[in-house]
Formats: C-alpha cells, structure tokens, sequence
C-alpha cells in the first residue's frame, strides 16, 4: 500500500516535515474555553504500552505479555492444548502458577473447541517458556514438585501427595492441583504441620478444590490456618470424596462439615481429632446424608455429645463397622445406641471415656446388636466392672479380639466369667489391670474353650508369684502365642505351671520378669512340645548360660528368634552352643551381655548358621579384633547394630561398614543414624545404584544399624 500512493511511513508523505516543529506541542494543543470539540467513541484498547520521551521523538517500549490482565491470561490458559503445556506455563511464575491453579477442569476449552488453531499460532509458546529466575530462587516449580514424589501413586491409578512441615505451603498446593491434572489426578492428599511463615490457607485448598476434582482421599493434621472456606470449595470441587481426616484443626467449624456431607455422598471414611468447633450437628447431618460411612473416629472434641453420637450411629445402622470414641463427653446413652444400632460395627474402640459407667456396658452388652463385633478395646473406662464386662461377652457371640487396658475395677471373677462368655476369643491383652491376679491369669488359661491362641499381660502389677493346682484335663492346647512383660510377681512357679498347661506355645515373650531365674525357665523349655520359635527374654537378669544352652539344644531345630537384650549374665558359652544347634535363628540380639571376639569367632565359625539380624550393642567387651567374624557374618546378614560399642574404634567401623556395604548389606554411617532409626529406613540396591527407601512394614526393633563410635583414645 505504501507504493500505491508513494508514502514510505516517514516524513515523504509531508515533504516540508510535521506541521508541528515540535511533536509535544501536536499532543498538548491548547484550546479555548468555549470551544466544544468531538470526540468519537473509540474501542478500548487491551495492550497500553507505556512511551516514553527521548530528545525530539518520543518511543514506544516493547510490548510484553505481563501486562495482560488476568483475564486475559485465563482465557489464554484455559485453551491451551494440554496438560504439559499448562504445567511449563505454571513454572514461570508465581501469578501464571496461580492463575492456572485458579482454572476449574469443566472450564478448560476441549480439543474440539481448540483443534481450528494451529501449534504456531498460539499466543504463548510454551516450549520457549522457562521458569523465571522469582520461582528458582523460590523452589516452587511444577516440575519440582512432581519430581519428589514421581513414584506416589495409589492403586486405583491416581496421586498421592503428602505435604510436611515446610514444605506444606500455598505454592506448592498450587503446583501439584496444576501439575497432577496431566497425570490422572490427584487421588490422595496429606497436609501434616503448618509452615510457620508461609503456611497453607484456604488459597491452597481452593487450589486443589479447582484443579483436582478426583481427590478422594484429604488429611488436614494441626493446620490452623485453614478454615470454613477451604473445605467449603473443597466440597463443592470434589464431590467423589470418600475420605476425611481432621486433626487439630480449630478453625473448621460446624459449617464445613456440613457442606461435606450435603455435597460428597461418597464419604466413607471420617475422622475427627481435636476440632473444638465441631460438635453435635454436622455429625447428624453426616450420619443423615452419608449411607456408606464405614469409619468413624471423633477423639478429644469437646463440643460432642451423646445427639451427636446417637444421631450419627443410628443413621448409619446398616453400613458402619469401624467406630472409635476418645476423650467424649458421653455417657450411658451412646453405650445404649451402640449396643442397640451397631449391626454392622466389626470393630470398636472406647478410649478415656470418664462419664461412662457400669450401667452403660451393661445395656450395650444386653442390646444385642452387636453380633458382628470381632475386635474390641476398651482403653481408661472407669465404668469397666464385672458385671459389666460380663454382659458385653455375651452380647458379642463372634468376638475375636479384646483389649483392655488401665481398668482398675475389674478383678479375677468378672475376667474369667467373660473369657467364658466369650466363646469365639482367639486374643486376650491386658495392660495395667492391677486387680487381675494369679488366679484370674490362669482362670483364663482353663476357662477357654479351644480357641484363645495369643494371651498378652503387660504391668499388672497384682500378680504374685504361688504354687496352684489345676486339673490337667485343662490344659490350653489352642494357645500359641504368650506374652508377659513387666509384671514383677511372676516368677518360676507361674512360668512352670504355663508350660504344663500351655503345651503347643511357639511364640514367649518374658520382657522385664526380673524374678525369673533359670530352674523355672528350664522347667518351662521342657515342657513346650510343639518347639519354640520366637523367645524374647530382654532384661532377665538372673539368666545364665545353662538355661541358654538347653534351649538352643532343645529348639534349637524351630527357634527363629531370639531376643537376651540386657541379659548381663549372657557370655560367650551361650554364643558357642547357639552357634552349634540353631541352624533356623535369622534373628539375634544379644545386647548389654558380657560376651567377647570369641563369642563373635563362634557365631562366624558356625557351618549352619544363617543369621541375617544380629545386634551386639552395648557390648562393651567386643573389640577391633572382631572386625574378621564380622565381615564373615556379612555374607549373609541383612542388619548389623554395634551402637555403644566402645571396643571397637572408628577406623574398624570404617572398614566395616565398607565391606558390608560391598555386600549389599543394610548399613548406615553415624551421620545418618538418628533420621534412620526415626524413619525406619533400610538399605537395598538396585540395578543402577544404591539408594535408601522408605519401608513402612520394617519395624524399628529389626531395624540395625552402624554408628561411629570414638575410640578409647
């Protein structure tokens, strides 16, 4: 066009140049007072570029896409072609982050809608962005955030994410609601602890809310910056939640719950820990518009009664079956709802439940609904009596499983008479129950009726240590698994008479039985005629060799564990004879004993042995000359705890930890000795590398490890 009439875009088109000498004074003409000039309306322009004055000529500055609006931006975020796209906008900085987090899933423009425009005519090219220098500096990025936890994945094919102290901010919520929509969704969010400067709001919930429609799993513990409005988005964006965990949350009131329960229909799974604010109403309405509610846990809230309670439990008659009660303020009346509404209840724990009493056990037990119950705990119940727990024995056919623990007005009689009521027990455990004597323990041992196969007592403290006759037409033979820890009177008399009546035991556990000596031990070893496996006889300290030796002569051939920590009278004889007849034993510790190297040598030495757990910690007669059996041993250990071992230097340590670690053996310096044992974290290798991993299964009692010890010197 510029040819056709001879203007090249400069002064050509006026050849004597502007009228104006000066260009300003063509902007700021000044006219008259009574001069009325027109102005025809013009369409607001989008982009204003600011311009600036340079000498003579004034010039524009470049125009950049940071002066859109937001509402542009939306409308360009949410017709980008993908979730990929979406995600490299989202890491270029903090307001794109937000903003994309801001857009809903049902208002991202389909590929139908998008499918006219062509890659390079896209007004953002997302493959030219890169993340600001704000946001590397910030550490927030898309890909950052999926990159820690690229391996969550739940089974049903969606994501998990778990948010902890520091990292649990608005930023990173925003992120992962951005990132995880590519990726099937995010189906399980964590949030534990609060960021004390930058801490998650209800911005970051409603982050999540927007973005992650398919969340069926939300956790929010001591998170007190997150109120009403988070979880209301939340409920109203994810309507396929089945899950909620609430713990220490004062800001959620009444009102959040609700609106769960009005918009998620699916919720299942329910618990609420230490939320002053929520009390008696939104449980009724969760109760009224929930029908598959499987799990309920209220602890420590203060605002919930009995109509909460009762209201809840009765609506949800037919789908319930986990329930657990903590620290309530209620009385006899819920006990009357459970044992009346609780038809489908398998599960039941009362815990610290002051206002209950007697009466309230009683009427449960006689209410007859609950036929179904298979584990029950009963934890700090005053109300707990013989009567009481009589009544709940025979109104519960099909128990399997029962604890209880700090009840002090039970005693002998009311025990026995619900271990015979109780005909379906197969688990007993009993902790700090100080009126229990020896007679209501053994009571229980001749009152089953065949199938009670694990009995735990733990510090009670009635027990005393006599001589008693039972007919040996009584005997236990259903009783696998015994248990007595801390329990001080009882002693080699009570051990002799379990291993008379208790013939077919394979798992003993005497933790903390100091009266125990070795002529009720050997008495009891004698008379186990299936073959003990797994014996735990910590902190013992009247055991000698002589009761060692003859168990591992005589279980030698079934003992797979074996556990003398702090058995001070423990030496190298019982390392000699457990390394000549124990050929099964993965799991050893001898802990605190006064063994040596040459305990150490035998254990090596042993053709059979296949130790693959051995600790040796406090041992302090050990020294750098075991450093050989050791690396032996490590052929074929898995876990290896020399803490507190100050015969062996650091230098031996080294060298230690170098050979196992060349034999895939799980061992950690002392740097890293406290976050392990804390975390439970084992050693294993790849096809790659070595790497650590988390592993909730390990226990921390298997869990070994190396620490750096500093020399005598």
């Amino acid at each position: 066009m510029s040819k056709v009439f001879s203007y090249s875009g400069d002064d050509s088109f006026c050849p004597g140049g502007s009228v104006y000498p000066n260009p300003k004074d063509s902007m700021f003409l000044s006219l008259g007072h009574h001069v009325d000039v027109y102005f025809p309306p013009r369409k607001r322009s989008r982009i204003t570029a600011p311009f600036v004055f340079s000498g003579e000529r004034f010039q524009q500055k470049h125009a950049s896409i940071d002066v859109l609006p937001n509402e542009c931006l939306f409308e360009v975020f949410r017709r980008l072609p993908g979730g990929q796209e979406r995600s490299s906008c989202a890491g270029v900085s903090k307001r794109w982050l937000m903003l994309l987090s801001s857009i809903r899933k049902e208002e991202i423009c389909t590929s139908n809608s998008t499918q006219s425009l062509e890659p390079k005519e896209i007004l953002v090219s997302v493959k030219a962005i890169k993340p600001s220098e704000t946001n590397k500096k910030g550490g927030v990025t898309v890909e950052k955030v999926e990159s820690e936890a690229a391996e969550d994945q739940d089974c049903d094919g969606h994501l998990s994410r778990c948010l902890e102290g520091k990292k649990a901010t608005d930023l990173r919520l925003a992120a992962i609601a951005v990132g995880t929509g590519s990726r099937g969704g995010l189906g399980k969010l964590s949030i534990r602890g609060n960021n004390i400067s930058r801490g998650v709001t209800n911005l970051g919930l409603k982050a999540v809310a927007r973005g992650c429609p398919s969340l069926r799993a939300l956790s929010l513990w001591n998170v007190s910056s997150v109120g009403d409005e988070g979880l209301l988005e939340i409920a109203e964006g994810c309507p396929l939640l089945e899950k909620l965990d609430l713990s220490q949350c004062p800001a959620i009131s009444d009102k959040a719950l609700l609106a769960i329960a009005r918009h998620c229909p699916n919720l299942n799974s329910l618990t609420i820990e230490s939320c002053s604010n929520i009390g008696n109403e939104s449980l009724q309405a969760v109760g009224r518009s929930c029908p598959n509610l499987k799990s309920v846990v209220v602890k420590n809230c203060p605002s919930v009664g009995d109509q909460g309670i009762a209201s809840l439990l009765s609506s949800a008659t037919f789908s319930l079956s986990k329930v657990k009660l903590q620290g309530l303020n209620i009385t006899d009346v819920s006990l009357a709802v459970i044992g009346h509404y609780g038809k489908a209840i398998t599960d039941l724990a009362l815990i610290g439940l002051q206002n209950v009493s007697e009466r309230g056990f009683w009427v449960m037990g006689n209410g007859q609904g609950l036929q179904k119950l298979r584990s029950f705990a009963i934890i700090s119940c005053g109300g707990v009596t013989d009567v009481g727990l009589e009544a709940v024995g025979k109104g519960c056919p099909n128990l399997k499983q029962f604890c209880l623990r700090k009840c002090s007005f039970l005693s002998d009689n009311g025990l026995v008479s619900f271990v015979k009521s109780a005909g379906s027990l197969e688990s007993l455990q009993l902790e700090e129950c100080h009126r229990i004597t020896q007679s209501g323990f053994f009571g229980v041992l001749v009152s089953c009726v065949g199938n009670l196969k694990a009995l735990s007592f733990t510090n009670c403290l009635g027990i005393k240590d006599s001589t008693l006759r039972f007919s040996m037409m009584s005997l236990c033979k259903s009783l696998v698994s015994l248990s007595i820890q801390n329990c001080p009177g009882f002693g080699n008399a009570s051990l002799a008479m379990v291993g008379r009546l208790c013939p077919q035991l394979q798992h003993v556990d005497l933790t903390g039985l100091h009266g125990l000596t070795d002529e009720g031990l050997l008495s009891f070893i004698e008379s186990c005629d299936a073959g003990l496996a797994k014996v735990k006889l910590s902190s013992c300290l009247n055991l000698t060799d002589t009761v060692i030796s003859a168990l591992a002569k005589q279980h030698g051939g079934t003992l797979e564990l074996l556990n003398l920590d702090g058995c001070r009278c423990i030496t190298d004889a019982s390392l000699v004879a457990i390394a000549a007849d124990c050929f099964l034993l993965s799991e050893l510790d001898v802990s605190k004993c006064a063994i040596t190297d040459s305990g150490i040598a035998a254990l090596a030495c042993a053709v059979q042995l296949d130790v693959q757990i051995l600790s040796i910690s406090g041992c302090s007669l050990v020294s750098d000359k075991s450093l050989p059996f050791l690396a032996e041993l490590g052929e074929t250990l898995l876990g290896l705890n020399v803490q507190y071992c100050h015969g062996i230097s650091t230098g031996v340590v080294d060298l230690l930890v170098e050979r196992l670690w060349s034999s895939d053996i799980g061992a950690l310096r002392s740097g890293a000795l406290a976050m392990a044992a804390d975390r439970n974290i084992y050693h294993t290798r790849t096809t790659d590398n070595r790497k650590l991993r988390s592993k909730g299964s390990v226990t921390l009692d298997k869990f070994f490890n190396i620490k750096n010890q500093q020399s005598k010197g």
